[in-house]
């Protein structure tokens, strides 16, 4: 079994996919980075708030909580029972950026497999085995 399982490690298609699964993950925090660092204040700023992602509402407030009741990030740690659209929001846009992306580096890698694909048929065929074995046998006759 450990060697079963050493082959399937050592296949190409595992190695590039935990590559693929480190890269991805380091991706996911530049794009959550650019939305929340970048976009979503501007977003914010357009709703009238500084903060877009702490938008919520608040269903019930934990019994002894003397906080803010507009403390998002107190509520929360307070265990309040709340909606916070404006965090679903903020992964909504992380979401499709992220997907765009992909789709950017799909369409790339298709078009690049496609130019590739036209220079193989473009290029020019050689002499079948037949044809060669034919003129090997001629010349030796010869």
């Amino acid at each position: 079994m450990l060697k079963d399982f050493k082959d399937f490690i050592a296949k190409g298609n595992v190695v590039d996919l935990a590559v693929a699964v480190i890269i991805a993950g380091a991706f996911g925090t530049i794009v959550a980075s650019l939305t929340d660092e970048v976009i979503m204040p501007v977003v914010g700023a357009l709703f009238g708030g500084a903060d877009f992602s702490s938008y919520f509402i608040l269903l019930t407030t934990p019994e002894g909580y003397e906080g803010s009741l507009t403390d998002y990030a107190a509520l929360k740690e307070a265990g309040a029972a709340m909606i916070g659209y404006g965090a679903f929001i903020t992964a909504i846009i992380n979401f499709v950026i992220l997907a765009f992306i992909i789709f950017l580096l799909v369409r790339y890698a298709k078009k690049i497999m496609a130019e590739a694909e036209e220079k193989e048929a473009a290029a020019p065929a050689g002499p079948t085995e037949i044809e060669l074995l034919t003129e090997i046998r001629d010349a030796l006759k010869k």
